[in-house]
């Protein structure tokens, strides 16, 4: 049903928020004050109101959010698109037992919305494919998502 809106993650989000999977992030840019949108993969729900994710301690996401912490995560999910409304805060600077330099954001939601325009419903979830090594990419993927249960 379109329009929807929780105070939290539903069931059917917090279960696809389990496992690394593809989302988009709205931040408000530090420069131009205007959205930048990016496409990140290493997302967690550690609850029904907190959504973890990790990006590279350079990313020009952890800019925008230590200069306006309000954060959208666009989710296609339960045959819907959902938009996952909260502030976002730097948990981690650096993320413990991973070989990368990556930072840890915790996102305290204050508003999920089914934003599925009326009348219709995703037949097809998003798919990507890593482009390097395939065994790297899981092991790394693994380290990340430990990491972020762990935190």
């Amino acid at each position: 049903m379109a329009n929807q809106v929780e105070p939290k993650l539903i069931m059917p989000l917090y279960e696809e928020l389990q496992k690394e999977r593809f989302v988009t992030l709205a931040t408000v840019d530090h420069e131009t004050g205007g959205p930048n949108i990016s496409a990140i993969s290493w997302v967690l729900a550690k609850n029904d109101s907190t959504i973890y994710f990790a990006v590279d301690n350079r990313s020009r996401i952890l800019e925008n959010i230590k200069n306006n912490n309000q954060a959208v995560i666009n989710l296609i999910a339960n045959e819907s698109t959902y938009s996952i409304q909260g502030e976002a805060n730097v948990k981690e600077e650096r993320l413990k037992e991973v070989p990368l330099k990556l930072a840890l954001v915790e996102v305290a939601i204050k508003e999920v919305r089914d934003v599925m325009f009326y009348g219709s419903k995703i037949i097809s979830e998003v798919q990507y494919d890593k482009t390097y090594d395939k065994n790297a990419a899981q092991k790394l993927d693994n380290q990340v998502m430990d990491a972020m249960k762990k935190a």
